[in-house]
Formats: C-alpha cells, sequence, structure tokens
C-alpha cells in the first residue's frame, strides 16, 4: 500500500485548490520544484505550439502509440499512468498540442522514466513535433524537463474519486474482485 494511501481516506471523494505557483510550499527536487501530489495523484498539462505541418505526425504519433499497447500492453508500465489525453486545438494564433497525464511517481522520475522508455522501445515522442523542444532531448533530461516547465499550466483544482489510489492499487482491487466473482460462480 503507497504511504499516500495511508495517509489519506481513499473511501471519501477530495477536492484541492491548488495555487497559482503550482505548489503550496516550495520544496526543491531534482530539477526544479517539485509539484504535489493531489486527489488525482501526480501529473501535468502542457500546452505547446505544433510546429508547422506537423499535424498529421502527431496524429500518426497517436496510432503508433495505440499499435505499441496493443502489442505490448506493459510497454507503458514504467510510467505508472492512470490516464493520458491528447488534444489538438487553433486557439487563432496556430495549432498547438495539449497533453495531459495523471501518473504515480513524481513529476521528476515520470520525465526520467519517460527518457528510458523511448531509448528502450526505439518509439521517438510526439513532443518532437512541437516548438521549442530541445534537439538533444535522448540525452538531455534537465532540457526536457526545461520545456515541460516552460509550458505546463498548472491546474487550480484537482478531485478524486478515489483519492491518492495508485493506478497499481486500483488493479489490485480489481483482480481481487474478479476473483471474487469466479468464487461466487463456482458456489452456485
Amino acid at each position: 500500500m503507497s504511504q499516500a494511501s495511508q495517509s489519506h481516506d481513499w473511501t471519501k471523494p477530495a477536492a484541492v485548490a491548488i495555487p497559482k505557483e503550482g505548489f503550496f510550499t516550495p520544496e526543491r527536487g531534482r530539477y526544479g520544484p517539485v509539484f504535489p501530489q493531489t486527489p488525482a495523484n501526480y501529473g501535468f498539462s502542457i500546452v505547446a505550439k505544433v510546429k508547422p505541418g506537423r499535424e498529421q505526425a502527431i496524429r500518426e504519433y497517436g496510432k503508433t502509440i495505440e499499435e505499441a499497447v496493443k502489442a505490448d500492453p506493459t510497454v507503458l508500465a514504467p510510467l505508472k499512468l492512470h490516464y493520458l489525453r491528447w488534444l489538438l486545438f487553433d486557439i487563432g494564433s496556430g495549432l498547438h498540442f495539449m497533453y495531459q497525464g495523471i501518473f504515480d511517481t513524481d513529476f521528476d522520475k515520470y520525465v526520467e522514466d519517460a527518457l528510458v522508455l523511448f531509448a528502450k522501445t526505439g518509439i521517438t515522442t510526439v513532443f518532437v513535433n512541437l516548438e521549442g523542444w530541445p534537439e538533444d532531448w535522448k540525452t538531455n533530461a534537465p532540457a526536457v524537463i526545461q520545456f515541460f516547465r516552460d509550458h505546463q499550466c498548472p491546474s487550480f483544482l484537482e478531485y478524486g474519486e478515489y483519492p491518492y489510489v495508485s493506478a497499481d492499487e486500483i488493479k489490485k482491487a480489481l483482480r481481487v474482485k474478479a476473483l471474487f466473482s469466479q468464487m461466487l460462480d463456482q458456489m452456485q
């Protein structure tokens, strides 16, 4: 059981209003301020301008991730994801990409794990299609993290119906439920 779930009651939905800075008390991580764990767990949202002519490449990259997960459902497991959401939209100054991710590790670890994952799988990152993405991203974690910090749009409210619960804890509970259902079926 994670430390967060031990110190919070997952049976009671929770909401947290987050200050404009994105954290409650400044705490330094490996690459800058640590963003807090919220009832939704850790995560970030970025908005960045798409390089001209790269919309189709971004859409194709979505299919690349879909196919990678079909081929190996655990391919993204190192990221400890709850979910990802990607959007393309034009706000009048050109096409923009929004990335939203919720995961169980802190921001610094998530980015480091993502860089290792890309190197291991040989899959490039969708972010190469965005203006300002560092050319040396494969070997320069601090530059990648700076890109994310520069494009981060901190949320000001986060809510969790089952707060502070990890993805692994959710999967474990669902496995127990399935086993219990099988057991009850055998008793009939």
